[in-house]
C-alpha cells in the first residue's frame, strides 16, 4: 500500500506541475509561446527531480505505465504489482489535473477540443522521447544509481524542445493531460495513437537495452 501511495502521489504531483505551470506559463507569457513552453519544462524537470529522489527509495519511482512495463519485461516487478502501479498511476494522474484546475479557479472536469497533437511526426516523436527516457534511466541504474533523479530532470527538460510533440513519453501523463483544455492539453481522439507508441517504443528499447547495459564490463 505505502509503494501505490507513493506512485499515485508522484505521479499526480508531476501533472500538477505539468498542467499548473503551463497555465501560468501561458498566462504570463503574452502570447510568447516559446516562454510559455520554457517555463513548462523547467517546472516538470524540477518536479520530476523531486519525487524521484523523495519518493524513489518507497516505490521505485516509476510514476509511468511506461516505465513499469520496463522493469515488468525485465522481471524486475511481477503482474500483480506491475498492474496495479498503472492503475494508480493514471487514477493519480487524473488526480493531479483536477486538483490543478482548483487551484486556478477552472472547471474541474473538462477536455481539449482544440489541442490537436497527431500525425506520423508526432507519433514518431513519442517514439523517441519514450526510449530515450528508458535509456536514460537504465543507463543511469548501471552507471550512478545515484544520478538517476538529476538524470531524468534534465532529459525531460530537454525533450519538451527537441522533439516536435514536447516529449509526453508517459501513458498516464498522456491520458490525464487529455482531461485538460489548456496549455498542455492534448485532443483526447488523439490520446490512444500517442499511447499505444510508448508502449510499442518500450518493448523495441528493452531488447536493446538490455544488451546494452546488462552485458559485463
Amino acid at each position: 500500500m505505502q509503494k501505490l501511495v507513493a506512485e499515485g502521489l508522484g505521479t499526480a504531483l508531476l501533472l500538477i506541475s505539468v498542467v499548473g505551470s503551463g497555465i501560468m506559463g501561458e498566462d504570463l507569457a503574452g502570447g510568447n509561446i516559446a516562454i510559455a513552453l520554457l517555463a513548462n519544462a523547467i517546472a516538470t524537470g524540477c518536479m520530476l527531480y523531486v519525487i524521484i529522489s523523495v519518493l524513489g527509495p518507497i516505490s521505485g519511482a516509476h510514476f509511468n505505465p511506461a516505465v513499469t512495463l520496463a522493469f515488468w519485461l525485465r522481471g524486475e516487478i511481477t503482474t500483480r504489482p506491475a498492474l496495479a502501479y498503472v492503475s494508480v498511476q493514471i487514477a493519480g494522474g487524473v488526480l493531479g489535473v483536477w486538483a490543478t484546475h482548483a487551484m486556478f479557479d477552472l472547471p474541474i472536469l473538462q477536455s481539449s477540443a482544440t489541442l490537436h497533437r497527431t500525425g506520423l511526426a508526432q507519433w514518431w516523436s513519442e517514439g523517441i522521447a519514450t526510449f530515450g527516457l528508458l535509456f536514460v534511466i537504465f543507463g543511469g541504474l548501471r552507471a550512478r544509481p545515484d544520478a538517476v533523479p538529476t538524470l531524468v530532470a534534465l532529459y525531460i527538460t530537454g525533450a519538451y524542445w527537441f522533439t516536435s510533440s514536447t516529449s509526453f513519453a508517459n501513458p498516464a501523463v498522456t491520458i490525464a493531460r487529455g482531461f485538460s483544455d489548456t496549455f498542455a492539453g492534448i485532443y483526447p481522439g488523439h490520446v490512444a495513437a500517442f499511447v499505444c507508441v510508448q508502449v510499442l517504443a518500450v518493448f523495441a528499447a528493452h531488447p536493446i537495452l538490455r544488451r546494452l547495459f546488462d552485458l559485463k564490463p
